[in-house]
């Protein structure tokens, strides 16, 4: 299993400031994603290209490179470069919206590499299931800020996108995929709201979290991990759990689905494997 089909914390890094990589991963997140696209001026992105390129040929970095967006002009070049490294890539595919697109990108890569796809348009949450499920795709994640734009509405206020929130989760479920990653939180000194952004999300069925600066990271990891007594709760289960039937914990019903819960919940107190890129 990659990093990218289980990690939480996915930390963005413009990819015209070569200077920043290393600090990005310094910061520890379980991904860093070299970002072609949004953070890169048109001027730049030649050269951001590059810089990308190189960077990934000579690190041991979990990354993945968000590149343009299919039908841009600088798609093409993107994903030609990636494929020249000669090695697997994780791809995040902005504006992610058919199971075509996607199949393009995996059919000029090397064997071996994934799609991301980023949804971020209302044909792309449409679609979510066709993109959960189309080979080589290892995870979904939510551009809010786009889809905010399209809809008109204010990216802040969650009840406005929780219904393109609910079908990336359950997108992700009927793929077999690990739950979706979540939007970035704009500001990034306010370390409350991205808790709560991230405690909002995950209750919904979220289990990673888009970020823009590194101070983000740390809170990030912190909110999406259980708590302690989440653990407690899910050991207690696990305990008491047996094969011949139903058991009581705290004086509920424990059956299949509940023992199902309490593993996922102990196997997220467990690190994010530092696999290949």
């Amino acid at each position: 299993m990659s990093t990218a089909e289980t990690a939480r914390t996915w930390l963005f890094v413009p990819g015209d400031r070569p200077e920043r990589f290393a600090k990005a991963a310094a910061a520890g997140p379980d991904v860093v994603v070299l970002d072609l696209e949004d953070a890169v001026a048109p001027a730049h992105k030649d050269a951001a290209r590059a810089h990308v390129t190189a960077w990934l040929a000579r690190t041991e970095v979990t990354a993945a490179v968000r590149v343009n967006a299919a039908g841009s002009p600088w798609h093409d070049a993107d994903i030609a470069a990636l494929a020249a490294l000669g090695r697997p890539t994780t791809v995040m595919l902005p504006k992610a919206d058919s199971a075509e697109a996607i199949a393009a990108v995996l059919d000029a890569l090397p064997t071996g590499s994934a799609v991301v796809a980023l949804v971020e348009t209302a044909l792309g949450v449409a679609r979510a299931i066709d993109l959960a499920t189309s080979p080589g795709v290892v995870r979904l994640a939510f551009g809010s800020f786009d889809l905010a734009a399209e809809l008109g509405v204010d990216p802040d206020h969650a009840p406005a996108l929780a219904p393109a929130r609910g079908s990336l989760v359950l997108a992700s479920a009927v793929g077999g995929l690990a739950g979706p990653v979540d939007g970035v939180t704009g500001d990034v000194r306010d370390h409350e709201r991205l808790t709560a952004d991230v405690a909002a999300a995950a209750a919904l069925g979220f289990a990673g979290k888009l970020c823009i600066h590194p101070g983000q990271v740390a809170p990030a990891a912190a909110a999406l991990a259980p708590t302690a007594d989440e653990v407690a709760w899910a050991e207690r289960v696990l305990a008491a759990a047996t094969e011949d039937g139903v058991a009581l914990v705290d004086g509920r019903m424990v059956d299949a689905p509940v023992v199902a819960r309490a593993r996922r919940i102990v196997s997220l107190t467990r690190p994010t494997p530092g696999a290949a890129r």
